[in-house]
């Protein structure tokens, strides 16, 4: 009989969901729909669980959403004859997947409406939502590693679909500082079945010093990300030659190299944690080129250019669908530097609680925020991206953990003001976002600043 790491949580819940949903799906064989997020943690929970579906032998077909679009999925439940699963969106309607006249499997760990209270829903609807077991949906468990563990539910030789469920949870940026919580127990729990391995190095990549440090978005410096000159004259500096290949430095030039790094992280105001980025663990897999943070930037990659079909593909071991995404990655990269830097230049419009700026890459316009936040916008504000897209902006929002710990709310700021002006919105504390009217922009900021201005102190006393 198929089992899982029952022992992980004790919360009553926890098995509970599980079992509702994997006995909805293996007495349901054949073919399922899966709808899920376009970006990396989406494209790595599908991975999960089309892998897990063709293991048992069943069909699928995978649909991609970009945002938060309640009318999209009650569409596509429509015009599907047949079982669905909806993974890493959909949380905020569970009422939207009564109606279907077949099993619906909800996988997502995004806040909901009525949180702490699960949903009652009828017995061909199963809501597993780790925020249910007390398990942070925003820093210890993801879509993509909720999809790991269901699959590990349905056989325990799904252990090794953790590639897929470690490119979301470093999408989602559930890595940095260290995987937490229930993420943390999984993560050692492959590590002890020796389908991953871990090490720490630099952040850099790219075939030499200098190339590296230019194409450095993560972490981002400012005055040198996207600058080739600057970076070389920096690097030699130090006395480091900038076409030294980065795993070829000595360890005195690497320590460094890296200390220098910090040092400017530090200068430009990003947060402790966020200093530590520039050396990072490395997750790896046996006998597999990849890394964990590759295959993360490859598949989101594959969303962004609104081709999140190729990511799933890249998991089923399609040949063509790696090179397709190492050229949706330089595309990927190139547009998003090209938005920190014009960020850098041109500076966020400041609000009393928040910080906003516009992007023309709505698939790029929420890793822009993330990076922006993190690195060198104000720290004391979180910061709203917003990109106009066939009538409606969608917007993206981004804070840090440490704001949220001094009482940010981005999914309680982004419903209300979204709803205030005729849209939709939703998601985390520390990342949320809404679709609402182009003409109504103005409202939202105002609405969500003044949500904002309520939930944080005009100015914390504690430094960032």
């Amino acid at each position: 009989m198929p089992s899982g790491p029952e022992q992980f949580v004790a919360h009553p819940l926890y098995q509970q969901e599980f079992t509702r949903a994997r006995e909805l799906l293996l007495a349901t064989p054949g073919r399922w729909r899966i709808i899920y997020h376009y970006d990396g943690d989406g494209i790595g929970a599908a991975s999960a669980l089309v892998r897990a579906l063709r293991r048992l032998g069943y069909g699928f077909q995978t649909t991609a959403l970009k945002g938060v679009e309640r009318a999209r999925i009650e569409e596509l439940l429509r015009a599907t004859s047949g079982p669905v699963i909806v993974t890493d969106t959909g949380a905020s309607w569970p009422e939207s997947y009564v109606p279907h006249r077949f099993p619906v499997i909800v996988l997502d760990h995004h806040t909901y409406p009525g949180h702490p209270v699960p949903p009652t829903l009828p017995a061909h609807v199963a809501f597993v939502n780790p925020l249910d077991w007390g398990v942070d949906g925003m820093n210890e468990m993801c879509a993509s590693t909720l999809c790991w563990l269901f699959s590990i539910f349905l056989d325990p030789k799904n252990w090794d679909n953790v590639p897929w469920a470690l490119s979301g949870a470093i999408h989602d940026r559930q890595h940095v500082g260290g995987f937490r919580g229930l993420n943390e127990l999984l993560v050692r729990e492959a590590i002890h079945r020796e389908l991953l391995h871990e090490r720490r190095e630099l952040s850099l990549r790219g075939p030499t010093v200098g190339t590296a440090l230019t194409a450095s978005i993560d972490p981002y410096f400012v005055g040198l990300s996207g600058r080739a000159d600057a970076s070389a004259e920096f690097v030699r500096r130090l006395g480091v030659s900038p076409d030294r290949s980065v795993d070829g430095l000595e360890t005195s030039d690497r320590e460094r190299l890296g200390a220098a790094l910090k040092a400017r992280l530090v200068q430009q105001g990003a947060r402790p944690e966020f200093c530590e980025r520039v050396s990072t663990e490395r997750w790896t897999f046996p006998g597999e080129a990849i890394d964990a943070e590759e295959l993360s930037q490859l598949q989101n990659a594959a969303g962004r250019a609104e081709e999140p079909g190729v990511g799933v593909a890249l998991a089923l071991g399609d040949p063509s669908a790696g090179l397709r995404c190492r050229t949706f990655w330089e595309t990927w990269q190139t547009g998003v530097l090209r938005g920190l830097r014009r960020l850098e230049d041109e500076g966020a419009h400041q609000k009393t609680a928040l910080q906003w700026f516009q992007s023309p890459e709505l698939t790029l316009a929420g890793t822009q925020a993330g990076l922006a936040i993190t690195y060198f916008l104000d720290p004391y504000k979180p910061v709203f991206v917003l990109s106009r897209s066939d009538g409606s902006t969608k917007v993206s929002s981004r804070g840090t953990t440490w704001l949220v710990d001094q009482g940010l709310d981005l999914a309680t700021a982004c419903r209300t003001a979204a709803s205030a002006v005729g849209g939709e919105g939703g998601g985390h504390r520390v990342a949320s976002g809404a679709t609402i009217p182009s003409d109504r922009e103005e409202e939202f900021l105002q609405e969500a600043d003044r949500i904002i201005v309520q939930q944080l102190p005009a100015r914390p006393e504690t430094s960032p």
